[in-house]
């Protein structure tokens, strides 16, 4: 007898070949005794280094509780790792060179933040422990990292580590052109015919006089910017290549009323953070406006109105060959072959738009049917005159763009097919950003490692709890939702909205408002109907009902990076290339921003605040595998 398939719930669906990630499990809460916490970290800080300068892993293995892990970004090997469980670590260590790359850590004590200082390592508050910022020292580089101890019940109430986190901020000898390292800015002395900053800023970014790009970047948002900046300060030439006329035009040209949903301490971009007097939200007309003066000001080497059009791989040279296509200010387009040895793909989170492909849709008769990316505005209503609209789509951009709609006049319906998690910006962003990033909170560096500290199965674990709480927050709203016949969830495993992001890269509203026009039946809701078919005067659903519409807007996300990839650089390059997005077997993200498969490709995407921390990551990569300090293959 056939056994029927399990339905899998959307909202705890992966990506295709990823992985489902099991939240944590906290360890047994022990009282944190009078100790001072800085004797507590340097000791067991001296007892790790003494083990690991020994070569001796199994007393690295014992400084560790049974549920710890050590989270790494670059330090310990050319990649990003989350070893779960002593054992995993002791194997892991054993695995690699007769020394390990990491030398030694030390307490980072240089600011109130970084000190040794106990601190809960749980979202409520229950299990505490001392924590520490740490500098870190790798046969190659000097980085940062984090410790959390506790103490172990099963062994005598020795302080181990619960996380140990670690990653590589700089490579030796090859430090970033910033601060001390900043460059003249002047050749003093007579030296005729010399050309002034304007004139060597143009044949810089035009690639002048046989320059070549190191690194080819598509894409002139926040992945290819930041990248870009990172690469600058590291003395790699790169290259932004853009289809649109303008930098920023990838948000310009997006729907009218996009603000973006995270706050301004979360957003803050590499070397240049906004000003004092940015607003919380940030209108993406100004973000845009924003890009264009980033790329201005750090000298950003970029080419917009231009397309690839050929690119083809060379194994043994380990170099590309592009043809670009570039339309310059006269209008006359300008053929130009460029040979680099990396090409980073900035083409945006994910690829291309998601269209589904319904039955009819060549019938419509309505005066507009199209993706929610390609979607500038809803339209003035002639006076007098009805219009209905309908968004195909239930999260972030199908309620933007359904408010849109209602506040033009429209009569709107929402299409929701399954579940949706939802969270009022407030309540969610106060939960899940307070203490890190906010006005008066830790400075942006800081907060980013003590974010990316906590390893995704823990950070899992405390998004649980933080979920709940925000639920609680949000308790009207939410029962005002469910009332009007939204459906909702609590996104993988009740963990909310980061891990849907992370996992899915969508199913999720947070609301600034279109929630309320929900709950007052202001904008209806169509639940749990598949699109049978595509009218000319509407939708009609496996029901049997007919929505009529005159626009009717599909904000049906987008496809995997894989895809653009495909489209842009063949099939014998998309074969190559792993899946993008979705956990590993060890919890890392797979495949962005770390080695994909093809030597000389990289996908870079995420948003401002992914694209700032990781795009240093991308960076040391790139530096190392031209300075002949990593190879490709190495482990």
């Amino acid at each position: 007898m056939a056994t029927a398939a399990v339905q899998i719930p959307s909202y705890n669906r992966v990506e295709p070949g990823s992985q489902q990630l099991q939240a944590a499990i906290y360890p047994e809460a022990v009282p944190v005794s009078s100790e001072d916490p800085n004797t507590i970290a340097g000791d067991w800080t001296h007892s790790f280094n003494k083990a690991l300068s020994a070569g001796d892993f199994a007393s690295v293995r014992n400084l560790f509780l049974p549920e710890s892990c050590w989270r790494d970004q670059l330090g310990l090997s050319w990649d990003y790792h989350t070893l779960n469980g002593p054992e995993k670590i002791e194997s892991f260590l054993k695995s690699g060179p007769d020394t390990p790359r990491i030398i030694s850590i030390d307490i980072d004590a240089s600011n109130l933040t970084r000190k040794p200082a106990v601190s809960a390592i749980d979202f409520n508050g229950k299990i505490n422990g001392v924590a520490t910022f740490l500098s870190v020292e790798t046969d190659v580089g000097k980085g940062k990292g984090l410790l959390r101890l506790l103490r172990d019940p099963q062994d005598g109430s020795k302080w181990k580590a619960f996380t140990l986190f670690t990653a590589m901020h700089e490579l030796k000898g090859h430090e970033e052109t910033t601060k001390a390292n900043r460059p003249h800015g002047v050749d003093h002395g007579g030296q005729p015919g010399r050309k002034n900053w304007q004139e060597r800023r143009m044949a810089q970014e035009n690639f002048e006089d046989g320059l070549e790009p190191t690194v080819l970047i598509l894409g002139a948002g926040q992945g290819g910017l930041t990248s870009a900046a990172r690469l600058q300060q590291l003395q790699i030439p790169a290259l932004i290549v853009d289809r649109n006329p303008r930098v920023g035009d990838n948000w310009r040209n997006r729907y009218h009323q996009l603000v973006l949903h995270d706050p301004v301490w979360y957003d803050h971009l590499p070397y240049v953070p906004f000003p004092a007097h940015w607003p919380i939200f940030t209108p993406k007309d100004k973000l845009a406006e924003w890009f264009e003066s980033y790329a201005r000001l750090l000298e950003l080497n970029v080419w917009t109105s231009t397309s690839i059009t050929d690119a083809k791989w060379d194994e043994t040279e380990r170099q590309w060959t592009v043809t670009l296509v570039r339309t310059g200010a006269s209008g006359k387009p300008e053929t130009r072959i460029l040979h680099p040895r990396h090409i980073v793909q900035a083409t945006g989170h994910s690829g291309e738009m998601k269209m589904p492909f319904i039955k009819g849709m060549d019938s419509f008769e309505g005066e507009n049917l199209c993706h929610s990316s390609q979607f500038k505005g809803a339209p003035t209503i002639p006076e007098g005159q009805n219009r209905r609209a309908i968004v195909v789509g239930c999260c972030n951009s199908g309620h933007d763009i359904a408010q849109d709609f209602y506040e033009h006049g429209y009569d709107v319906t929402i299409v929701q097919r399954s579940s949706t998690y939802v969270m009022s910006s407030k309540n969610g962003l106060d939960v899940l950003l307070g203490g890190l990033y906010e006005e008066g909170g830790p400075e942006t560096e800081d907060a980013d490692l003590m974010f990316m500290s906590i390893p995704n199965a823990m950070l899992k674990r405390m998004h649980q709890d933080a979920t709940s709480e925000i639920s609680r927050r949000d308790e009207p709203l939410l029962k005002g939702l469910e009332k009007a016949g939204f459906k909702l969830d609590s996104g993988p495993d009740d963990a909310g909205f980061f891990m849907k992001y992370f996992q899915r890269g969508g199913g999720y509203y947070i609301d600034v408002g279109c929630s309320q026009l929900i709950i007052d039946g202001k904008i209806k809701i169509k639940q749990g109907q598949e699109i049978s078919e595509i009218k000319p005067n509407g939708l009609l659903f496996t029901d049997g009902e007919t929505l009529e519409a005159d626009q009717i807007i599909f904000a049906t996300g987008y496809d995997n990076m894989r895809g653009t990839a495909r489209k842009i650089f063949g099939d014998e390059l998309a074969e190559r290339v792993k899946d993008v997005w979705g956990f590993d077997e060890e919890g890392e993200l797979r495949t962005m921003w770390r080695r994909t498969g093809h030597p000389g490709f990289w996908f870079f995407g995420g948003n401002l605040a992914l694209c700032r921390y990781y795009s240093r990551m991308l960076a040391l990569q790139i530096k190392a595998l031209e300075e002949g300090i990593m190879k490709y293959e190495a482990p």
